[in-house]
């Protein structure tokens, strides 16, 4: 058995990261999961469907489905406040990295 390391994790999850967030993501989901821009479906779905895609691919890397929920929340709660305080992009990714990294170190420290 190949033991996995912290970069080896972080590495996966970042990757992940990027390809729920700018390849999965349509532009009508990224249109509309902000509050008030909802015109086919209420923003909530739009963000909740988004979100789970990332709880998805960490509960998938990581083998623990309870740290796939935590993303999907604190994912959600990410975007969400990104839409209401309208903090920019890179604000936003580095809140998400570093999600990343505490699942990586959780999963390590475990």
């Amino acid at each position: 058995m190949v033991a996995i390391t912290l970069t080896d994790l972080l590495i996966s999850l970042v990757l992940a990261h990027l390809v729920c967030d700018f390849t999965l993501q349509s532009d009508r989901m990224a249109l509309e999961k902000v509050p008030g821009n909802d015109v086919t479906l209420n923003w909530r779905w739009w963000l909740i469907a988004h979100s789970a895609t990332h709880g998805l691919a960490v509960a998938l890397i990581t083998g623990i489905p309870l740290l796939g929920l935590a993303e999907l929340i604190l994912h959600a709660i990410i975007d969400w406040l990104k839409s209401c305080l309208r903090f920019s992009l890179a604000c936003d990714q580095a809140l998400h990295f570093a999600c990343k990294l505490v699942w990586a170190s959780l999963v390590i420290l475990l």
